[in-house]
């Protein structure tokens, strides 16, 4: 049995993938779990070599790559071209890291006695990807827990099966182990079982999941009747604070790559722009005047630096949040019509107010809101007025002074002078409060995809009280 994916602009078939069911996930898991030991048994250079492979035959079918982000999620060929980039990064970073997965002797009060910390594989690993960066993020589900030493099951997003299995492909070709890299794809109706029985299978050990924050909390939720800890990547509503002392041609150019780039389809995308009063005219002025040159077109012609959204949902959301807003009192300062029923012109709304639906939600597309402080402690106040906590910015020319209102938001990530859209391998990357919990990212990967032990072993004679 097979479903298939529909390219969003033309309706046609972009992609046709293995509808896999609930009942077959428990064979799935075995298989990855008798295969992991040898693999976490394996020498860290091994396997660095194995994953040099990998992140070698993904850059070879980088052409691949690009015509099926094109067709199942209609990417540009630029977005499709980064996200091969980052990825082969990616995994090049963590074949890195497999000499770095290392314990520490901790002293002892007890004579005679050695006492270690040690990194150990967890088993197991359940990787679930969305579609939005789908080579960036599938690649970053599963690249250093296999450099950790453990099996893993990518799920692939229901959306962009074809882009998920070229991953796949490539570490089949690099040589991995029988069963230590896995794939399932499935219908999208038929989604909520299989993630369900992939969670309880005993084999699987620990999940990861990027994706938004309604599915992330069922996805906790059911983990947490296991005992299974988590790794959650969720939604975002980043600020982008523009004090009075910004530069406001270098704020322009940050906030509309973070707010437009992939169409504002990343969970980093700036989505509120805070911009103190004294410098909220010529800010909101200059934007605009930014954006009216960032067209929409059809991403298969490659002539405009935005192309398609995701589905007609998505639009149907976003004009939403914009029409609530003008309702309000905001002001539309640029827009356009929507056509080929998924190439949506970006959308800047001045004057955005803490009751409007565009203020609190995420739009996940081309619509960002200007909100206007009264000053730099106001303005901290709006950005952490928000649920979520995953990335942010500040710009300002006192970098003291940017230092001290990045530490003021709550977010797991935040940018001094820079835009939020900003994803580097070796990087703790992850939110806080409802973007979720928990780190990609060099080390701090490690301690996500290991177990820590405490072993000891004495040296000398034991003496006991009893």
């Amino acid at each position: 049995m097979h479903f298939t994916r529909k390219n969003p602009i033309t309706g046609e078939v972009a992609s046709s993938a293995e509808a896999m069911q609930a009942g077959d996930m428990a064979a799935i898991a075995a298989r990855a779990a008798a295969a992991q030991p040898a693999w976490g048994a394996m020498g860290p250079n091994a396997r660095r070599a194995i994953l040099q492979k990998a992140a070698d035959a993904m850059a070879a079918r980088k052409d691949d790559f690009v015509a099926a982000m094109m067709g199942e999620i209609g990417a540009t060929a630029g977005w499709a071209m980064f996200n091969v980039m980052l990825a082969v990064g990616m995994v090049r970073e963590a074949a890195s890291l497999t000499t770095q997965i290392a314990g520490e002797v901790i002293p002892s009060d007890k004579p005679g006695c050695m006492a270690m910390a040690l990194k150990e594989p967890v088993g197991v690993i359940l990787g679930i990807a969305p579609w939005n960066a789908p080579v960036i993020l599938g690649t970053r589900a599963i690249a250093v827990p296999l450099a950790c030493g453990n099996a893993v099951i990518l799920k692939a997003s229901e959306q962009c099966p074809r882009t998920h299995a070229l991953i796949i492909e490539a570490f089949t070709e690099a040589g991995f182990p029988e069963g230590v890299v896995n794939v399932v794809t499935n219908a999208p109706e038929d989604a909520p079982a299989v993630v369900g029985a992939l969670i309880d299978a005993p084999e699987v050990k620990r999940i990861n999941f990027t994706g938004s924050t309604a599915v992330g909390r069922i996805i906790a939720t059911r983990a947490a009747q296991h005992l299974k800890p988590c790794l959650l990547e969720l939604g975002g509503k980043a600020p982008f604070v523009v004090c009075a002392d910004a530069d406001l041609d270098e704020a322009v150019k940050a906030a509309a790559f973070g707010a437009y780039m992939n169409q504002g389809q990343i969970c980093m995308s700036t989505e509120r722009i805070i911009v103190v009063e004294a410098v909220a005219d010529q800010f909101a002025a200059k934007l605009a005047a930014k954006v009216k040159t960032m067209t929409a077109g059809d991403p298969r012609e490659g002539k405009t630096p935005l192309g398609a959204v995701v589905d007609a949902k998505t639009v149907a959301h976003c004009l939403s949040l914009v029409a609530d807003a003008t309702a309000k009192g905001a002001e539309l300062l640029t827009g356009g019509e929507v056509t080929q029923n998924v190439v949506m012109p970006a959308h800047l709304v001045d004057k955005v107010t803490q009751d409007m639906k565009l203020f609190r939600d995420e739009s996940f597309g081309p619509v960002v809101g200007i909100i206007r402080a009264r000053d730099e402690a106001h303005a901290i106040e709006l950005a952490n007025d928000t649920e979520y906590g995953l990335s942010a910015a500040v710009f300002t020319k006192d970098i003291a002074k940017g230092l001290t209102l990045a530490k003021q938001i709550r977010s797991g990530i935040c940018h001094v002078n820079g835009p939020t859209v900003h994803d580097e391998a070796q990087m703790p990357f992850g939110g806080v409060g409802a973007s979720g919990y928990g780190r990609f990212g060099g080390r701090q990967g490690i301690d996500s995809f290991t177990e820590t032990r405490w072993i000891t072993v004495e040296t000398q004679p034991g003496h006991y009280p009893i």
